[in-house]
């Protein structure tokens, strides 16, 4: 396919979608960092919003590069990407400045790149190209152990380097691994493990012992019917209560201290609303003010006054529910629902393995991001610094979507030409 004949073949679908999002995105930085005061409008550099307009205006360049480049380089080259990125985490601990307690961050004259950002995608290729290589995909134990290493040696090196939030992104991949055949089992324990986590914040560790110790019991009278089967659910329990037993450790020996109080105050919003819950209290007054209209584009309240941090980033789902109301923040979550369905329909119709496994790691790193992001500006899951998609204000974040969807639509567009080598 020749270039002059791509722009036929992209679905224009979620391009829309895509620039939707990123206008409305610079709109809302634009009212969350404005102050009637000091006006300088929303071209001036010196306000968020004309440095977002950089970064919009150079993801418009990537695009083009995307869409330039040999559809077949990204499959080629997917390990050598990998391998980059992966050396760029190790290199900004020895090297990286300090943001907000995260050694994440490379520092380019008044710029900042966080290498972390870019290996998403360089993830989602690498994965995409294994899977896609494997005879036995993820059905065999020796596929499993590699693909998930995959994305858990860049997710260790971002936890080393204090940015959990975005470690924990690289753990929607494995839903990927899921669709490409993971037994369903494997799921359901990490989901098991998550609520066992939860349950020891709650609920005092002699309850659950005892809980387990009755359900172990059970298991090995309904459902054990040989030894083998009595030594699997006998360990089961066994492993259960020293998870039990080592929750006390994860909080105070692997999560930082301000990560500590961000997940006892998702237990207790009541705790300190005027310190750990003071960003959440106030970003659950911001949305909620908004009522069903909003109180206008630039008359927030909440914005100008500097209730709620981080508003042009993380928190920038505040403005919506703040200025455009209920009505606007509806209107932005079927934009990203659109986006989403919109791109699992794209997946399933290619006809290469490595096209769709990659637009499911596509899918997987969007919802994760837009679905917690939400979920942390109304109390429903801890702070963890996670921006929304093609929304937030951020340099790294726009490039590092913008590449992420924007591959995959190049796949797309050369669909056919895999299927007529094929």
């Amino acid at each position: 396919m020749r270039n002059d004949q791509l722009i036929y073949k992209i679905d224009w679908i979620v391009v829309l979608v895509y620039f939707i999002l990123v206008f409305s995105g610079w709109l809302n930085i634009y009212a969350a960092d404005y102050d009637p005061d000091v006006n300088e409008g929303i071209l001036s550099f010196s306000q968020s919003s004309g440095k977002q307009l950089i970064w919009i205006a150079s993801s418009v360049i990537l695009i083009i590069l995307i869409m330039l480049v040999d559809f077949r380089f990204y499959d080629s080259f997917a390990y050598i990407v990998y391998g980059v990125f992966v050396a760029l985490l190790i290199f900004v601990l020895l090297l990286g400045q300090e943001v907000s307690g995260s050694q994440s961050w490379f520092q380019i004259g008044s710029y900042k790149l966080q290498p972390s950002e870019f290996t998403k995608f360089a993830t989602a290729l690498a994965l995409a190209k294994f899977l896609s290589k494997s005879t036995r995909k993820t059905e065999d134990i020796r596929s499993q152990i590699i693909g998930f290493a995959l994305f858990l040696v860049p997710m260790l090196l971002i936890i080393k380097q204090g940015d959990l939030g975005t470690a924990m992104v690289f753990g929607s991949l494995v839903l990927v691994m899921f669709r490409e055949g993971m037994h369903p089992l494997i799921l359901i324990i990490g989901i098991g493990v998550a609520l066992l986590f939860l349950s020891t914040l709650i609920f005092s560790q002699t309850i659950l012992l005892i809980s387990i110790v009755v359900l172990t019991l059970l298991g090995i009278g309904l459902a054990a019917k040989t030894p083998s089967k009595i030594a699997v659910v006998v360990l089961a329990g066994i492993v259960a209560a020293g998870f039990v037993k080592s929750v006390d450790f994860i909080l105070t020996d692997v999560l930082k201290p301000h990560q500590q109080q961000r997940v006892m105050q998702l237990l207790n919003p009541n705790r300190d609303p005027l310190g750990a819950g003071w960003q959440v209290t106030q970003s659950k007054i911001a949305i909620g003010s908004g009522g069903l209209t909003g109180k206008g584009y630039l008359q927030g309240t909440q914005t100008k006054f500097n209730f709620v941090p981080d508003q042009t980033t993380d928190n920038i789902f505040c403005t919506v529910g703040e200025e455009q109301g209920w009505i606007g923040s509806f209107l932005l979550l079927a934009a990203f629902t659109t986006l989403l369905l919109r791109l699992i329909y794209l997946a399933e119709r290619q006809k290469s393995p490595f096209a769709r496994i990659y637009g499911y790691a596509v899918v997987s790193i969007l919802f994760f991001h837009f679905a917690f992001n939400i979920a942390m500006t109304i109390g429903l899951f801890p702070v963890i610094g996670i921006p929304l998609p093609f929304f937030s204000y951020g340099g790294s974040s726009l490039w590092t979507f913008t590449i992420l969807l924007f591959i995959f639509l190049k796949l797309d567009a050369h669909r056919m030409q895999v299927l007529q080598r094929l």
